[in-house]
């Protein structure tokens, strides 16, 4: 892929942070009392929300942007998983568009399935983008799926009403936060990636750099014991010679020394 392709995908999951900063603007601006742990991302977004409009078009923009960094940066995604990454984060896009166009107190149902699309499809995208990324950095792997995870087990515990720990709103947060700050992560580690002109090598690549150290060592081994046949040999050979009789009259001198 292009190096200019590559920038503008990451570009693109960077300012998904966009949605952290439009949240915390939209609740500054909340006239009554809002709390992050008892109250739900949405309500942000509904009719009593002096900035319901500037939340609602967040959501929209995140899906914008969760959508063409996805596409954008397929190609840097590797195997099937990176097919995998396009159709899950494709599914959270078309939730988190939903929920900014249908908001909580306007079309509940469309409202309910766009948070639910948007929970499953980010929590399993991020597994899957997790093994997409790894042959580029082991380390980003194993953050965004550790980052996927909680996604996963926040959405499990929301959707079955187990909030009693975190809270609705907290949950609800430990569901959806992970996804923005791993495509972040996701998109600095590949544009830095990009900037140093280190083509990471995919599995397969690996895989054929393993066997060659192999046949390498192997080589080596053969090379050490062959060397050694050949030592032992020269000792015998010596060991033999040692033992021609000094006093043999018809022996050469320097067969005797």
């Amino acid at each position: 892929m292009t190096a200019t392709r590559l920038r503008w995908g990451a570009l693109a999951w960077l300012l998904t942070l966009q949605f952290f900063v439009v949240e915390a603007l939209a609740e500054a601006r909340y006239t009554a009392r809002y709390s992050r742990v008892g109250d739900v991302i949405s309500t942000l977004g509904a009719s009593d929300s002096p900035a319901r409009q500037l939340m609602n078009a967040s959501f929209v923009v995140q899906a914008v942007l969760i959508l063409g960094g996805a596409l954008l940066l397929r190609p840097a995604l590797r195997g099937g998983a990176g097919r995998a990454v396009s159709a899950l984060l494709g599914a959270a896009a078309l939730g988190v568009l939903l929920v900014g166009v249908f908001p909580t107190d306007g079309n509940g149902t469309m409202h309910a399935i766009g948070a639910v699309l948007y929970l499953l499809g980010g929590g399993l995208g991020l597994v899957a983008l997790a093994y997409a990324v790894r042959p580029h950095s082991e380390a980003l792997g194993t953050a965004v799926v550790l980052l996927g995870m909680v996604a996963i087990a926040g959405t499990i515990f929301f959707l079955a009403g187990v909030t009693g720990y975190l809270g609705e709103g907290g949950t609800e947060r430990a569901a959806a936060y992970p996804l923005p700050l791993a495509l972040a992560l996701t998109g600095i580690a590949l544009w830095w990636v990009d900037r140093r002109g280190e083509e990471a090598p995919d599995s397969t690549s690996l895989r054929a750099e393993r066997a060659r150290e192999q046949a390498r060592r192997a080589e080596q081994a053969r090379a050490r014991d062959t060397a050694l046949e050949t030592a032992t040999r020269r000792h015998d050979g010596a060991g033999e010679s040692d033992g021609i009789d000094p006093e043999d009259p018809w022996a050469t001198t320097s067969r005797r020394d």
